[in-house]
């Protein structure tokens, strides 16, 4: 990393690099202890390299601020939170991100290093979040979801490929072997009462009341202090994140397996069915991901 990089330069919320223009993300620093992020990437909240590439940015600025507290997550489209990820047709751009600080891909190098930053990272989930969105909100601290209007799934394996953000590591841990396995393999959606029910996340609140208690319980963090948050967390983190170790394994086989050409070919079919585009293939991917397989 360049001795200019805002881990290098950063120092608080003073940091120019908290108010510079971003392409996918909008910041909001409320207080000196709490930032709310919003994704606003049109027109469904995929992720893409440029999505990566700020977020690790921003992990950066989160790691190096010793007034922040809490960061929240939520989504300009109340339809979709984090769709999943969208190589754009141009694997190398993924590629060419590279390894962060940990030495994994530039994706699990961040997932892993907000997890285990010093703050508390909170998703108000309103909206789809499937594969790396899902991943994403698996890897922050806490997260409340709309009781009305949320899908969360891990699609991969019905298009033949293994997740690559190792949502297995952590959803083992979150919500037992067997709804894990149900997730994973079924690969279907979860609504929020069921995701609740599960575990995958904290609890679900009514959608008029969603952003009022979340923000209320943000505000309520970032008047703590910071040390006592930050040491109590890594204790927490010790007995409960995956070694780093376990998450590698998983993104080699996504790679192997999406590269052959039954994967290719099926990938062809959702997007001809309509991939990372606002319809009904997206808003129904859990159901309608089966109509990707050859047979379908």
């Amino acid at each position: 990393m360049s001795t200019d990089s805002p881990r290098a330069s950063a120092n608080g919320r003073g940091s120019d690099a908290w108010s510079r223009p971003w392409t996918h993300l909008r910041l909001d620093r409320r207080s000196p202890g709490y930032c709310r992020v919003t994704f606003d990437h049109p027109p469904i909240n995929t992720i893409t390299a440029t999505t990566v590439a700020e977020l690790a940015e921003l992990v950066d600025l989160v790691e190096a601020d010793r007034e922040l507290n809490v960061i929240v997550f939520d989504s300009a489209n109340a339809d979709f939170f984090l769709a999943h990820y969208d190589v754009e047709n141009d694997a190398g751009r993924t590629a060419a991100l590279g390894v962060g600080p940990t030495g994994m891909p530039a994706w699990l190098d961040l997932l892993a290093r907000l997890a285990r930053a010093p703050v508390v990272s909170i998703c108000a989930i309103r909206g789809r979040a499937r594969g790396a969105g899902s991943e994403f909100i698996l890897a922050c601290d806490l997260r409340f979801a709309s009781r009305e209007n949320t899908l969360l799934g891990q699609f991969e394996v019905g298009i033949g490929v293994v997740p690559g953000g190792a949502p297995m590591a952590r959803l083992s841990r979150l919500v037992g072997r067997g709804r894990a396995l149900e997730i994973l393999l079924v690969a279907d959606d979860l609504d929020g009462p069921r995701a609740a029910e599960y575990g995958y996340v904290n609890r679900v609140i009514a959608d008029d009341r969603l952003d009022t208690e979340v923000d209320m319980m943000a505000e309520r963090l970032a008047r703590f202090d910071h040390e006592a948050i930050a040491r109590t967390k890594s204790h927490v983190d010790r007995v409960t994140l995956p070694d780093d170790s376990e998450l590698p394994p998983a993104t080699a086989d996504f790679r192997e397996l999406f590269a052959r050409p039954a994967q290719q070919a099926q990938w062809a079919r959702l997007q001809e069915l309509g991939l990372n585009t606002d319809g009904d293939l997206e808003r129904s991917l859990g159901r309608r991901v089966v109509e990707s397989l050859p047979d379908a």
